[in-house]
């Protein structure tokens, strides 16, 4: 587990460099070149990566379709209370969808093999697939309804590059096609860029990021609903189905995630307060460190 939190905070190397890089440049700096380069080019890269390095396994979808209903559920109960706490439009798209966005890839997948083993990477993969959809479905529209109408943000999810990657990475997969190295290494490249573009990102928008200027309610709603609604629904979920225990493990520890840089992808993307975006992330992450060890003892109860 030592390992997994080191791999975890050097990270954090990139996201210092693109706060001293703003802080240094100030305006020089352009944060929406840096989102429309990473999201509409080298994302697709990221996506294609992701999905042909280890094949999708169409048998192994139930456990991913649970992870499915339990993101729902969370949907419908953050849509009943969300509306009544948040009457500020942006505020509210922030707390219907930014709890739901975690980091089920770049750090559920290591979670995973280091509390589970390598028995857990086709399950991880697969949740990690539904996620990304989860990701440029309904967190395109949330983000994009803060500036939007209905109209125009549901256009907003067909518009962005990356769904299509995933649907054509996907029925590649599913055919047991199987990149050369050559091209693996061509996307592997463009993959590492993007990662490493989006911790950047993130460190441009800490820079001036004030915790204290934003809203209290949605800090503790979005956290609360992160670490405490979302994990009980999961576990109600999980203890009345019959599934082998590793698989519940797998669906909780991934629901348990972090919110994911992506959310300040598509909060910058569609103007939706990034840098409050940004604020939430970076929380949820710090605390994160220490909830897991708690979320690691739940499993023996499930």
């Amino acid at each position: 587990m030592s390992s997994i939190i080191f791999s975890i905070l050097s990270i954090y190397v990139f996201i210092v460099m693109g706060y001293i890089a703003k802080r240094s440049f100030k305006e020089k700096i352009d944060d929406k070149t840096i989102t429309l380069l990473n999201v509409y080019f080298l994302q697709v890269f990221l996506t294609f990566w992701g999905l042909l390095i280890h094949p999708v396994d169409i048998t192994l979808l139930y456990a991913p379709s649970i992870y499915f209903v339990i993101v729902l559920i969370a949907l419908i109960i953050s849509a009943l209370f969300a509306r009544y706490l948040f009457t500020q439009k942006k505020e509210y798209s922030i707390a219907m969808v930014a709890a739901l966005i975690g980091n089920t890839g770049n750090l559920g997948i290591p979670l995973n093999i280091a509390i589970f083993g390598e028995e857990s990477i086709p399950y991880t993969t697969v949740v990690n697939l539904v996620n990304v959809f989860v990701v440029y479905t309904i967190g395109v529209y949330y983000y994009s309804r803060g500036s939007f109408d209905i109209k125009t943000s549901l256009l907003n999810i067909v518009k962005l590059p990356i769904l299509w990657a995933a649907i054509i990475a996907i029925t590649l997969s599913v055919f047991h096609y199987k990149p050369s190295d050559e091209i693996m290494k061509m996307l592997m490249m463009g993959a590492y860029a993007s990662m490493t573009m989006q911790l950047f990102l993130f460190g441009v928008y800490l820079y001036g990021t004030k915790i204290k200027e934003i809203n209290k309610t949605l800090i503790t709603w979005v956290l609360s609903f992160k670490f405490l609604l979302l994990p009980i629904v999961t576990f109600i979920v999980l203890y009345f189905i019959e599934l082998d225990p590793m698989i519940k493990g797998i669906i909780f520890i991934e629901l348990l995630m972090p919110l994911a840089v992506a959310n300040v992808n598509l909060a910058s993307l569609y103007e939706c307060e990034p840098k409050v975006v940004t604020a939430l992330v970076l929380i949820s992450s710090v605390l994160f460190l220490g909830i897991i060890f708690l979320g690691v003892k739940v499993l023996t109860y499930l």
